[in-house]
């Protein structure tokens, strides 16, 4: 039997955690990442718009994880999305195409709806490492 240890991921590139728990893991060749909304990795405020500008800030934030992660968009193998209101679903799909456009085998994904406050979208991913460290 194989046992992994946990790596922890951390970047100022994303904003850091706002309770007890990691941005990220790696746990042997995959990376766990934290749901992830549409906030501002310094000054940590909300950007708050429509939820497609709210879904791209969240996957930059995503983005800058796995990146530190030794990772990418193109490794991801599972997203759960949450929507404060599941009726911003076909647009928050039209802008999750776009992210995921040029990736050749796309994710897998669950999207909910969520009782989300002050924010339109939290995401959080499971993908490969594509570089070991």
């Amino acid at each position: 039997m194989t046992f992994y240890s946990k790596r922890p991921v951390q970047t100022k590139e994303a904003p850091g955690n706002t309770g007890p728990y990691s941005q990220g893991l790696v746990v042997g060749p995959f990376v766990y990442v934290s749901g992830q909304g549409p906030l501002d990795p310094q000054t940590k405020a909300v950007v708050s718009g429509t939820i497609e500008e709210e879904t791209m800030v969240t996957f930059k934030n995503i983005e800058a994880i796995l990146l530190a992660a030794g990772s990418s968009l193109n490794d991801v193998v599972k997203v759960n999305v949450y929507l404060q209101d599941i009726g911003d679903f076909e647009r928050f799909s039209r802008t999750y195409a776009t992210i995921f456009e040029r990736v050749k085998v796309l994710p897998v994904r669950t999207t909910v709806g969520a009782g989300l406050t002050g924010i339109k979208v939290e995401c959080d991913v499971v993908a490969l490492q594509s570089r070991q460290e």
